[in-house]
């Protein structure tokens, strides 16, 4: 299944590969031109060079995890569906308790409440968030916690090289000044100085911009949860408003329907339901969460009597 989305979306295999490059690139920088030279006699190199690999280790596994989980797509049926007859059984769909449920005319199958069809993966996903092209997947109930993990292990990352290599800048200036080097010395070592320099500049470039825009979209996705409300349905419900506001204006046009609400949950419940139940610990792992028992029982589709 990745790979389908990796042949679909030819802007998600660029966006994964400037991903693994920048995180590979900022271990070397930080390893090669920032411990080393400046905490090569001291206990604190293997200390930086442990604790930011481990982050960056993290980092990897929540980003791949992200990618190749499902984000909860919703299965294909298969046999085709009337679609004449669908839509006149609507009403016994919601006298069986399935208020919510609709049928997409792209996926041509069942969906669940909450449910969005994606253009990319081609495919209708639970509790769809966005799609995201840093993963080339989309973000949804089953994967959002691993994209989650992965902006924050970026933001810290991109927080701990951004104070490394300002300390070791630091530690150049002050040995500079010192003069403990000769001229000639200097002179010979100008050309790897200058080199030093560029990639201090650009990894400072690139933690900054990585640092800004994940925590931006941490906090957006942080919202969405204890708000208990998707992008998608935040933009669906502004669009209704501020129709049902121009038709209320107009007495000869019709009343327009209200959105579709559902029951609004404890702030800690709706994050245990993205993190799982068990330790907050356990929150920063990479690891499997069941979902609740309301949202294993939300996955089985209708079937038409």
């Amino acid at each position: 299944m990745a790979f389908v989305r990796c042949r679909r979306d030819p802007c998600g295999v660029i966006c994964l590969v400037l991903t693994y490059f920048s995180v590979f690139y900022a271990d070397y920088v930080v390893v090669q031109y920032v411990l080393i030279p400046a905490y090569s006699d001291s206990v604190w190199c293997s200390l930086h060079g442990s604790v930011f690999n481990l982050i960056l280790l993290l980092l990897l596994a929540c980003h791949a995890k992200a990618v190749c989980s499902d984000p909860g797509m919703v299965p294909l049926p298969e046999t085709a569906m009337d679609f004449s007859d669908l839509r006149s059984q609507s009403t016994r769909m919601n006298e069986r308790g399935c208020e919510g449920w609709t049928v997409c005319s792209r996926c041509e199958t069942y969906r669940p409440p909450r449910a969005h069809h994606c253009r990319v993966c081609q495919r209708c996903v639970r509790r769809m968030d966005h799609h995201c092209p840093w993963i080339n997947n989309c973000v949804g109930e089953l994967n959002q916690k691993y994209f989650i993990q992965f902006l924050f292990y970026t933001g810290v990352a991109s927080l701990y090289s951004l104070v490394l290599v300002v300390s070791s800048w630091v530690w150049r200036i002050r040995n500079e000044r010192g003069g403990d080097a000769g001229r000639e010395a200097e002179e010979e070592e100008s050309p790897s100085k200058h080199l030093i320099v560029g990639h201090y500049i650009i990894l400072l470039v690139e933690s900054v911009l990585f640092g800004v825009f994940v925590v931006v979209i941490f906090y957006d996705q942080l919202v969405s949860i204890v708000t208990d409300e998707t992008p998608i349905e935040q933009m669906k419900n502004r669009l209704m408003k501020k129709d049902r506001g121009s038709s209320s204006s107009s007495p000869s046009s019709p009343q327009m329907p209200h959105p579709p609400t559902h029951t609004r949950k404890p702030k800690l419940a709706l994050l245990r339901e993205v993190f799982g139940r068990g330790s907050v610990f356990f929150w920063l792992l990479p690891l499997h969460s069941s979902p609740p028992a309301a949202r294993r029982t939300s996955h089985t589709s209708p079937l038409p009597e």
